[in-house]
Protein backbone atom coordinates (compact mmCIF):
# COMPACT_ATOMS: atom_id res chain seq x y z
CA UNK A 1 0.00 0.00 0.00
CA UNK A 2 1.33 3.51 -0.87
CA UNK A 3 1.81 5.92 1.71
CA UNK A 4 -1.05 8.11 2.31
CA UNK A 5 -0.86 11.81 3.00
CA UNK A 6 -3.13 14.05 4.19
CA UNK A 7 -2.24 17.61 3.10
CA UNK A 8 -4.61 19.66 5.16
CA UNK A 9 -6.27 19.30 8.67
CA UNK A 10 -6.34 21.67 11.75
CA UNK A 11 -5.11 21.21 15.33
CA UNK A 12 -5.11 23.03 18.63
CA UNK A 13 -5.89 22.81 21.92
CA UNK A 14 -8.40 25.85 21.68
CA UNK A 15 -10.24 25.31 18.54
CA UNK A 16 -11.01 22.33 16.36
CA UNK A 17 -9.43 19.62 18.15
CA UNK A 18 -5.92 18.62 19.83
CA UNK A 19 -3.53 16.72 17.39
CA UNK A 20 -3.95 13.48 19.69
CA UNK A 21 -7.64 13.23 18.10
CA UNK A 22 -5.86 13.85 14.68
CA UNK A 23 -3.63 11.00 14.72
CA UNK A 24 -6.13 8.56 16.38
CA UNK A 25 -8.68 9.28 13.40
CA UNK A 26 -5.54 8.72 10.48
CA UNK A 27 -4.77 5.64 12.96
CA UNK A 28 -8.20 4.36 11.89
CA UNK A 29 -8.65 5.75 8.36
CA UNK A 30 -5.20 4.30 7.45
CA UNK A 31 -3.59 7.98 6.76
CA UNK A 32 0.10 7.95 7.34
CA UNK A 33 1.63 11.32 7.64
CA UNK A 34 -0.72 15.09 7.87
CA UNK A 35 0.30 18.94 7.13
CA UNK A 36 -0.82 20.24 9.70
CA UNK A 37 -2.35 23.52 8.21
CA UNK A 38 -2.65 26.30 10.78
CA UNK A 39 -6.54 28.43 10.47
CA UNK A 40 -6.88 31.86 9.82
CA UNK A 41 -6.41 34.51 12.34
CA UNK A 42 -3.83 32.55 14.53
CA UNK A 43 -0.26 33.77 13.99
CA UNK A 44 1.09 31.82 16.82
CA UNK A 45 2.38 28.41 15.58
CA UNK A 46 3.92 27.11 17.90
CA UNK A 47 1.22 24.14 18.78
CA UNK A 48 1.83 22.71 15.51
CA UNK A 49 5.50 22.90 15.49
CA UNK A 50 5.56 21.33 18.64
CA UNK A 51 3.51 18.78 17.34
CA UNK A 52 6.14 17.83 14.93
CA UNK A 53 8.92 17.33 17.36
CA UNK A 54 6.35 14.97 19.92
CA UNK A 55 5.77 12.96 16.94
CA UNK A 56 8.71 12.54 14.92
CA UNK A 57 8.33 11.48 10.65
CA UNK A 58 4.28 12.49 10.81
CA UNK A 59 3.70 16.06 10.24
CA UNK A 60 4.86 19.06 8.29
CA UNK A 61 3.07 22.32 9.32
CA UNK A 62 1.90 24.97 6.84
CA UNK A 63 1.59 28.04 9.25
CA UNK A 64 0.35 31.84 9.13
CA UNK A 65 2.00 35.03 9.72
CA UNK A 66 0.18 38.57 9.97
CA UNK A 67 0.76 40.01 6.39
CA UNK A 68 -0.10 43.41 7.49
CA UNK A 69 3.02 43.82 10.02
CA UNK A 70 6.15 45.06 8.89
CA UNK A 71 7.98 42.21 10.94
CA UNK A 72 6.45 39.70 8.50
CA UNK A 73 8.84 38.65 5.83
CA UNK A 74 11.37 38.22 8.78
CA UNK A 75 8.76 35.55 10.36
CA UNK A 76 9.18 33.59 7.23
CA UNK A 77 12.32 32.80 7.84
CA UNK A 78 12.26 32.29 11.64
CA UNK A 79 9.83 29.90 10.61
CA UNK A 80 11.52 27.81 8.20
CA UNK A 81 14.77 27.88 10.86
CA UNK A 82 12.06 25.88 13.37
CA UNK A 83 11.26 23.55 9.88
CA UNK A 84 8.21 24.57 8.75
CA UNK A 85 8.08 24.08 4.91
CA UNK A 86 4.51 26.19 4.28
CA UNK A 87 3.40 29.39 4.33
CA UNK A 88 -0.68 29.83 4.48
CA UNK A 89 -1.90 32.85 2.07
CA UNK A 90 -5.57 34.02 1.12
CA UNK A 91 -5.00 35.04 -2.59
CA UNK A 92 -5.84 38.90 -1.98
CA UNK A 93 -2.96 39.10 0.66
CA UNK A 94 -0.48 41.65 -0.53
CA UNK A 95 2.30 43.00 2.07
CA UNK A 96 2.33 46.85 2.97
CA UNK A 97 5.45 48.99 1.63
CA UNK A 98 6.59 49.40 -1.83
CA UNK A 99 6.98 45.46 -2.51
CA UNK A 100 3.20 43.99 -2.14
CA UNK A 101 4.43 40.79 -3.29
CA UNK A 102 7.39 40.76 -0.53
CA UNK A 103 5.93 37.61 1.54
CA UNK A 104 5.33 35.87 -1.58
CA UNK A 105 8.94 36.83 -2.84
CA UNK A 106 10.34 35.93 0.65
CA UNK A 107 8.56 32.08 0.40
CA UNK A 108 9.93 31.58 -3.32
CA UNK A 109 13.75 32.48 -2.36
CA UNK A 110 13.55 30.16 0.99
CA UNK A 111 11.70 27.49 -0.82
CA UNK A 112 8.65 27.92 1.35
CA UNK A 113 5.65 26.20 -0.64
CA UNK A 114 2.26 28.75 -0.51
CA UNK A 115 -0.83 27.67 0.05
CA UNK A 116 -3.50 29.67 -0.81
CA UNK A 117 -7.05 29.72 0.50
CA UNK A 118 -9.80 31.75 -1.56
CA UNK A 119 -13.07 31.31 -3.73
CA UNK A 120 -12.87 30.07 -7.27
CA UNK A 121 -13.35 33.89 -8.60
CA UNK A 122 -10.09 34.94 -7.07
CA UNK A 123 -7.64 31.85 -7.99
CA UNK A 124 -9.48 33.27 -11.81
CA UNK A 125 -8.44 36.79 -11.27
CA UNK A 126 -5.70 38.33 -13.60
CA UNK A 127 -4.25 39.89 -10.22
CA UNK A 128 -3.43 36.04 -9.03
CA UNK A 129 -2.22 35.05 -12.15
CA UNK A 130 -0.11 37.71 -12.04
CA UNK A 131 1.75 36.56 -8.30
CA UNK A 132 2.65 33.01 -10.01
CA UNK A 133 4.22 34.62 -13.72
CA UNK A 134 6.44 37.06 -11.35
CA UNK A 135 7.50 33.95 -8.85
CA UNK A 136 8.01 30.86 -11.26
CA UNK A 137 10.38 29.38 -7.96
CA UNK A 138 7.39 29.56 -5.88
CA UNK A 139 5.38 26.44 -5.67
CA UNK A 140 2.32 27.45 -4.74
CA UNK A 141 -1.29 25.66 -3.71
CA UNK A 142 -4.49 26.30 -4.55
CA UNK A 143 -6.64 25.09 -1.28
CA UNK A 144 -9.97 23.22 -1.07
CA UNK A 145 -10.54 22.55 -5.04
CA UNK A 146 -10.33 26.02 -5.98
CA UNK A 147 -12.83 27.10 -3.16
CA UNK A 148 -16.17 25.91 -5.48
CA UNK A 149 -17.87 24.05 -2.23
CA UNK A 150 -20.43 25.18 -0.22
CA UNK A 151 -19.95 22.64 2.44
CA UNK A 152 -16.61 23.59 3.87
CA UNK A 153 -15.04 26.13 6.22
CA UNK A 154 -16.20 29.95 4.67
CA UNK A 155 -17.85 27.90 1.73
CA UNK A 156 -19.82 29.98 -0.44
CA UNK A 157 -23.53 31.36 0.01
CA UNK A 158 -24.67 30.11 -3.27
CA UNK A 159 -24.64 26.02 -3.38
CA UNK A 160 -24.41 26.44 -7.35
CA UNK A 161 -20.89 25.30 -8.67
CA UNK A 162 -19.50 28.55 -10.29
CA UNK A 163 -17.87 26.57 -13.44
CA UNK A 164 -16.88 29.23 -15.57
CA UNK A 165 -14.34 30.82 -12.88
CA UNK A 166 -13.61 26.80 -11.72
CA UNK A 167 -12.29 26.05 -15.33
CA UNK A 168 -10.31 29.38 -15.67
CA UNK A 169 -9.27 28.95 -12.08
CA UNK A 170 -7.69 25.15 -13.38
CA UNK A 171 -5.89 27.12 -16.32
CA UNK A 172 -3.30 27.68 -13.74
CA UNK A 173 -2.20 24.26 -14.37
CA UNK A 174 0.01 25.58 -17.49
CA UNK A 175 2.70 26.84 -14.71
CA UNK A 176 4.49 23.92 -13.42
CA UNK A 177 4.69 25.34 -10.29
CA UNK A 178 0.90 25.19 -9.70
CA UNK A 179 -0.65 22.33 -7.32
CA UNK A 180 -4.42 22.10 -6.04
CA UNK A 181 -5.99 19.96 -3.16
CA UNK A 182 -8.52 17.93 -3.85
CA UNK A 183 -11.12 17.87 -0.42
CA UNK A 184 -13.66 15.16 0.56
CA UNK A 185 -17.24 15.23 -1.51
CA UNK A 186 -18.93 16.50 1.39
CA UNK A 187 -17.14 20.23 0.76
CA UNK A 188 -19.37 20.16 -2.41
CA UNK A 189 -21.86 17.63 -2.78
CA UNK A 190 -24.72 18.35 0.01
CA UNK A 191 -26.25 15.91 2.39
CA UNK A 192 -29.05 13.82 0.46
CA UNK A 193 -32.74 14.33 2.31
CA UNK A 194 -33.46 11.33 3.14
CA UNK A 195 -30.32 10.29 3.87
CA UNK A 196 -28.89 7.21 1.68
CA UNK A 197 -26.11 4.79 2.69
CA UNK A 198 -23.28 3.59 2.29
CA UNK A 199 -22.98 5.83 -0.19
CA UNK A 200 -24.83 8.80 0.30
CA UNK A 201 -24.35 11.18 -2.55
CA UNK A 202 -25.64 10.60 -6.22
CA UNK A 203 -24.71 13.08 -9.52
CA UNK A 204 -21.13 14.06 -8.34
CA UNK A 205 -20.07 16.82 -10.29
CA UNK A 206 -17.30 16.28 -12.37
CA UNK A 207 -15.24 18.36 -10.25
CA UNK A 208 -11.96 16.07 -9.24
CA UNK A 209 -11.87 14.20 -12.46
CA UNK A 210 -11.50 17.79 -14.44
CA UNK A 211 -9.00 19.14 -11.95
CA UNK A 212 -7.17 15.37 -12.85
CA UNK A 213 -7.48 15.87 -16.24
CA UNK A 214 -6.16 19.79 -15.44
CA UNK A 215 -3.46 18.88 -13.19
CA UNK A 216 -2.22 15.34 -13.71
CA UNK A 217 -1.99 12.97 -10.10
CA UNK A 218 1.86 14.26 -9.47
CA UNK A 219 0.34 18.30 -9.46
CA UNK A 220 -2.62 16.97 -7.27
CA UNK A 221 -3.12 16.27 -3.36
CA UNK A 222 -5.51 14.82 -1.00
CA UNK A 223 -6.39 17.31 2.26
CA UNK A 224 -9.31 16.11 4.41
CA UNK A 225 -9.88 19.28 6.16
CA UNK A 226 -9.98 17.86 9.51
CA UNK A 227 -12.00 18.58 11.81
CA UNK A 228 -14.38 20.30 9.70
CA UNK A 229 -15.27 17.27 7.78
CA UNK A 230 -16.36 15.77 10.80
CA UNK A 231 -19.01 17.77 10.38
CA UNK A 232 -19.76 16.04 6.97
CA UNK A 233 -19.04 12.85 5.60
CA UNK A 234 -16.42 12.51 8.59
CA UNK A 235 -12.41 11.88 8.23
CA UNK A 236 -12.43 8.49 7.31
CA UNK A 237 -14.98 8.80 4.22
CA UNK A 238 -13.23 12.33 3.52
CA UNK A 239 -10.68 10.13 2.33
CA UNK A 240 -12.28 6.59 1.04
CA UNK A 241 -15.20 7.98 -1.09
CA UNK A 242 -12.66 10.38 -3.38
CA UNK A 243 -10.11 7.45 -3.34
CA UNK A 244 -12.93 4.88 -4.39
CA UNK A 245 -15.79 6.60 -6.65
CA UNK A 246 -13.38 9.16 -8.59
CA UNK A 247 -11.57 7.65 -11.98
CA UNK A 248 -8.18 8.18 -11.97
CA UNK A 249 -5.85 7.58 -15.13
CA UNK A 250 -4.02 4.80 -13.20
CA UNK A 251 -2.81 3.43 -10.08
CA UNK A 252 -0.22 5.40 -9.92
CA UNK A 253 -2.00 8.62 -10.86
CA UNK A 254 -4.21 7.84 -7.43
CA UNK A 255 -1.32 6.80 -5.79
CA UNK A 256 0.29 10.53 -6.36
CA UNK A 257 -3.05 12.62 -5.56
CA UNK A 258 -3.23 10.32 -2.08
CA UNK A 259 0.59 11.00 -0.75
CA UNK A 260 3.16 10.89 -3.73
CA UNK A 261 2.43 14.98 -4.32
CA UNK A 262 2.49 16.09 -1.32
CA UNK A 263 5.80 14.02 0.05
CA UNK A 264 7.80 15.98 -3.55
CA UNK A 265 6.88 19.32 -1.35
CA UNK A 266 7.07 18.83 2.13
CA UNK A 267 9.34 17.63 4.58
CA UNK A 268 8.28 14.96 7.45
CA UNK A 269 10.81 15.18 10.44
Amino acid sequence: MATVIDTHCHASPYWFEPVEILLDEMERAGVDQAVLTQFFGVFDNSYLVEAVQRFPGRFAVIAIVDHTQPDAVDRVADLKDQGVDGLRFQCSWRSPGDDPLALWRKCAELGVVASVMGPAEHYAAPEFEEIIRELPNLNVVVEHLAGVGAFWGPGRADTEIPMDAYRKSLELSKYPNVYMKIPGLGEFCPRPQPFRQPIPFDNIPPLIEMAVEAFGGDRLMWGSDFPPSANREGYRNALRFPMELIEYPSTEARDMVFGGTAAKLWEFR
